[in-house]
């Protein structure tokens, strides 16, 4: 496997910044792609160890486009995750003024986190997406746009100015990315961890989603992330993204596992893994009868139970 990791590129996207941060990033060679599905595919195919994309933000939620390429195609796992606070800069050619400009462009995940500031500095600018913030940069050095939102470490590498700095519309808005590779034993859990699973149901019916989600409710398990995604099988059809607080190695999250594989047509697993955004001395105490040890002493009743020793 190559030493390599593929990421959404080009040079200068948020996502290079926040795979910079990981320490293993600086022992690989860093191979930009040009949109998160050829990132992915790029492991599937062995070109690449892993995948550094976006997943979520805490303004829109889930990125459909990563959350579609892991609900198809060959599975992979999750192994890593960051989150970066992120804010905008305007950036354009050397000379232009905020009067010049009739076209923006950026991902199109950017949007809604600029939504406000277009509409009050440049109510009349045209949107085009871009299949990343730093392709827009590169896209209006070459004339393409008048000005391009991404981060202001990108002008210098582009040539571009930063006509405006700090744009947000939400405040500590943040962008969670994960490291993606091919299907493998999870890492040890840390205390901290999050896993993440793809449900399908086996038909519609009322009450569907209750009994998915009872599965967690019923073990005490929190859930991060929950969003729905079409199936392509046609109108009403949809699979549901979720995130979970613990692992799979704990047994609350694996009973909870076990239970949906029962109930699921499908489940697919897409792994556990060290969670951003706290420690685990910080992590919240497991509620009443939800721990490890009262599930191996309720298992041990029922051993006893069977046996005629209780």
């Amino acid at each position: 496997m190559p030493a390599s990791y593929a990421y959404l590129g080009p040079e200068g996207t948020f996502t290079e910044v926040a795979l910079r941060t990981l320490p293993e990033a600086a022992t690989r060679e860093l191979i930009p792609y040009v949109s998160v599905q050829s990132a992915l595919d790029a492991v599937r195919a062995g070109e690449a160890e892993a995948a550094f994309v976006p997943i979520e933000n805490s303004v829109e939620g889930g990125i459909t486009t990563t959350l579609d390429e892991l609900v198809a195609g060959a599975s992979l796992m999750i192994y890593r995750e960051v989150l970066l606070s992120i804010t905008f800069a305007l950036l354009v050619r050397p000379g232009t003024k905020l009067s010049d400009i009739k076209t923006v462009t950026a991902h199109p995940a950017a949007q809604p986190q600029v939504r406000n500031w277009l509409k009050a500095n440049l109510p009349e600018a045209v949107w085009e997406s871009a299949a990343s913030n730093a392709d827009g940069a590169r896209l209006v050095q070459e004339g393409r746009y008048d000005a391009a939102f991404a981060g202001e470490f990108a002008a210098a590498r582009y040539g571009l100015t930063a006509l405006e700095t700090e744009i947000h519309d939400a405040e500590n808005a943040q962008t969670r990315f994960v490291l993606v590779g091919r299907p493998a034993r999870p890492a040890a859990p840390t205390g901290a961890d999050k896993t993440s699973v793809v449900l399908w149901q086996r038909d519609d019916h009322p009450g569907g989603l209750r009994d998915l989600l009872g599965e967690f409710a019923s073990r005490g398990i929190n859930l991060m992330l929950l969003q729905s995604r079409p199936t392509g099988a046609g109108i009403g059809n949809y699979c549901f993204c979720i995130d979970t607080e613990g692992h799979i190695s704990d047994r609350r999250v694996a009973e909870a596992l076990m239970g949906l594989k029962r109930i699921c047509l499908q489940v697919r697993f897409l792994g556990s893994y060290p969670r951003a955004d706290i420690a685990p001395e910080g992590v919240r105490p497991a509620l009443p009868g939800t721990s490890d040890e009262e599930f191996m002493a309720a298992s041990d009743w029922v051993a006893r139970c069977q046996d005629g020793r209780f």
